[in-house]
């Protein structure tokens, strides 16, 4: 048996024999919720008692850096160097996860204790993010079993802020970039396009929260007495979402609309299956002109996550004082991201609606990142994965949604390759959150394979300077 098939028996053996769920139940046990004060105190007991054991027994020398962010959590950096002229990859992961929701999962569920049902195994965390990099470090166990060494240098950046915007994750960056110096970058968040498949992307659209309020006075006043003297702030509201988009979602304001849909970008896009939800998409909302693929992932997209003017639960007659909007505009390489406030004020100016105040949300934006398609690295990825699985992947130039990958493609300079272990439909930052069992063996056996071929590589690739 050559070395390739015997990590892949190791990686078989692991997960069949249960030790995959084993493994994943102790982690999903702690409770590390960043965005929950009592959640806090367990991001550091994630790191002590799950993370650095696991990467400790594998050889990989350990170290904690506090946050220099005022509201930051720590940092771990985890090293195995075999040698300096060998290739050197930089993953990532983050160790903590949303609100556990607990009184909202469905009958028999808890978020913090792992639980099987059918193919799924549910519990907070399991796909966001915990579930993703246990395979990946299982992965390299498996490589390390049966040939005694990587073959390769293998460095890890491990954070637990992510849900909270990863606060200080940039600074970090700028400031270890010696000691995160790689070659490649290859790490595992968001979903696969279908359960079936593997997916790579290469970088993500960028994210950007904003509300629009109004703010007319301080009260409200009976709508009888001053109906058709005082103006409605809700009315003047709708009003400015209306001119952002059309009816149908179609984004109204110049700028927003980017110019970096190529041909080549559509044809990558075109061979794409349709994103398997686990429910009914809607195939007429957005920009008209373009297929589901390329408003997700080649274009941007304006949404409201929420809104507010008086009290909708006990409405009164009274014309309220103020209004506001919670706003989201998710952005692709190609729109200038210090412009899209300011463009949505002029676009706001000239349709009159002055009274409108434009007030960006706290966090910093997420740039939009995507790697060049030619990339030798993805290249290389991209036949390793498709020969373990035996069928053609799914290839995206980003996600639709939004990470930290700047700190990595533009801080670092590294290509960025992201290989996702989960789905859309698996309730990430929901109740019931799950992994796929079946997803989950075949994405092991896939990490597995390409850690097997990028030692076989090695040499080759430390001398094409890839």
């Amino acid at each position: 048996m050559n070395m390739r098939d015997a990590a892949l028996e190791f990686s078989i053996e692991y997960f069949d024999g249960g030790n995959f769920k084993a493994d994943l139940a102790e982690m999903i046990a702690i409770p590390s919720e960043s965005q929950s004060t009592h959640g806090r105190e367990h991001l550091q007991n994630y790191l002590d008692f799950s993370i650095i054991p696991m990467l400790s027994n594998m050889g990989f020398t350990c170290q904690i850096f506090q946050n220099t962010a005022q509201e930051g959590s720590p940092f771990l950096v985890a090293e195995r160097i075999e040698h300096p002229s060998l290739p050197t990859i930089l993953t990532y992961g983050h160790g903590d996860v949303v609100r556990g929701q607990k009184n909202d999962w469905k009958p028999g569920l808890s978020p913090f204790e792992l639980k099987e049902e059918g193919v799924r195994l549910y519990g907070r965390g399991t796909a966001d993010n915990k579930g993703q990099h246990l395979i990946n470090f299982k992965a390299l166990a498996a490589v390390l079993e049966t040939q005694g060494k990587l073959g390769f240098n293998f460095k890890v950046l491990f954070e637990t802020g992510e849900e909270i915007g990863s606060p200080g994750l940039k600074d970090f960056c700028k400031n270890h970039s010696q000691k995160l110096k790689a070659d490649v970058f290859i790490a595992s968040d968001g979903p696969r396009i279908s359960p079936h498949t593997p997916t790579i992307f290469t970088g993500s659209r960028g994210g950007i929260n904003f509300d629009l309020v109004i703010r007319l006075r301080e009260s409200a006043h009976h709508s009888g007495n001053f109906g058709g003297l005082l103006r409605d702030p809700a009315i003047i509201l709708a009003h400015a979402l209306a001119v952002i988009t059309d009816a149908r979602g179609q984004i109204q304001i110049p700028e927003w609309r980017p110019g970096t849909l190529s041909p080549e970008i559509r044809g990558i896009l075109a061979i794409l299956p349709p994103v398997d939800a686990g429910f009914t998409l809607d195939a007429d909302w957005g920009e008209e002109s373009l297929t589901m693929a390329e408003r997700v992932f080649g274009w941007n997209s304006f949404a409201v996550l929420a809104m507010k003017s008086g009290n909708l639960e006990a409405p009164v007659n009274a014309i309220s004082g103020h209004a506001s909007a919670a706003c989201q505009l998710r952005f692709v390489v190609g729109t200038d991201q210090k412009d899209i406030l300011p463009a949505l004020r002029r676009h706001l100016n000239r349709h009159g609606l002055q009274a409108v105040e434009i007030v960006q949300t706290e966090g910093n934006p997420f740039p939009a990142t995507r790697l060049d398609i030619n990339n030798p690295w993805l290249k290389f990825v991209a036949k390793s994965l498709k020969k373990t699985c035996g069928q053609n992947i799914d290839l995206l130039p980003n996600i639709g949604g939004s990470l930290p990958n700047d700190c990595f493609a533009e801080v670092l300079d590294l290509p960025t390759i992201w290989i996702p272990h989960s789905y859309a439909g698996c309730c990430q930052h929901s109740p019931n959150e799950h992994l796929l069992k079946p997803l989950s063996r075949q994405a092991l056996l896939c990490m597995t394979g390409l850690f097997v071929d990028i030692a076989a590589s090695a040499s080759a690739l430390a001398a094409e300077g890839i």
